[in-house]
């Protein structure tokens, strides 16, 4: 029995490090890191790439285990994970308030819904673009691209090597700043809609004071709202779609990828 133990722990010990890391990734990363998806399957997607993984990128040698140094090196690689998949989860964010902006200024504040990823209340819209763009996100093979940044960020940034740098973590800093960016483009063209219209109804009520704006402005609002939405899912999904390459080529710089 004493004998086996050296054995079994050699045999595990170098698939925990790359599982550090992976684990992070899928928690923080959009679509597997919500709470819609069960925490077993998460574990169980969690084991099975780092299963695959590590056999093939170079890894510290078990005595590394037994170093003082050992819960500085757990850290960078759980920080590393958390910021590959916090850097693509900002669109998305980026997404949610832009539909919050738009809902707010069509009437449809007052119509919220529990979010299950994050457990707070959005509004309905927001709520609708998340899912549109989560299926954009699914079906550009976005997760999968983000798997292979994943495996590549091992070679480009092993383990032991420090972590994440400082230009690293300062260009994430950067980016997050982009989310107010990306939030403007999803909203411009409702909000530059909605604007006309409550500037025309601003008019209206110059000209004829007896006219009962909330009867007839808030209906009007909200059909207009619903046009102009219906007229901007192409662009919608084309500027999510440039959001997400710019993000992805972000994480990849992030950890060095090519």
């Amino acid at each position: 029995m004493n004998t086996l133990i050296p054995v079994v722990t050699d045999m595990l010990l170098p698939y925990l490090w790359p599982l550090l890391r992976i684990s992070a990734m899928l928690m923080a990363m959009p679509s597997l890191g919500g709470g819609l998806v069960p925490k077993r399957v998460r574990v169980l997607l969690a084991l099975a790439l780092s299963a695959v993984i590590a056999p093939v990128v170079p890894l510290p040698p078990a005595e590394r285990f037994l170093e003082p140094a050992i819960v500085i090196t757990v850290f960078h690689e759980i920080l590393i994970g958390v910021a590959m998949g916090f850097c693509v989860q900002l669109i998305f964010d980026a997404v949610v308030l832009g539909a919050q902006t738009i809902a707010m200024s069509m009437g449809l504040g007052f119509a919220v819904l529990v979010d299950q990823q994050r457990g707070v209340n959005v509004p309905v819209l927001s709520q609708f673009f998340l899912m549109l763009t989560t299926l954009v996100f699914l079906a550009l093979d976005g997760h999968l691209v983000m798997i292979q940044v994943l495996a590549d960020s091992f070679h480009s940034l092993p383990v032991g090597s420090g972590g994440l740098t400082r230009d690293g973590l300062g260009g994430l800093l950067d980016w997050t700043a982009y989310l107010f960016v990306g939030a403007l483009t999803v909203a411009l063209p409702g909000i530059t809609a909605l604007l006309v219209v409550n500037l025309a109804f601003g008019v209206m009520s110059r000209a004829a004071p007896t006219l009962n704006l909330f009867a007839v402005g808030f209906p009007v609002s909200m059909l207009l709202g619903f046009f102009v939405l219906l007229l901007s899912m192409d662009s919608l999904t084309s500027g999510f779609t440039r959001l997400l390459a710019q993000s992805l080529e972000m994480t990849r710089a992030l950890v060095g990828a090519n």
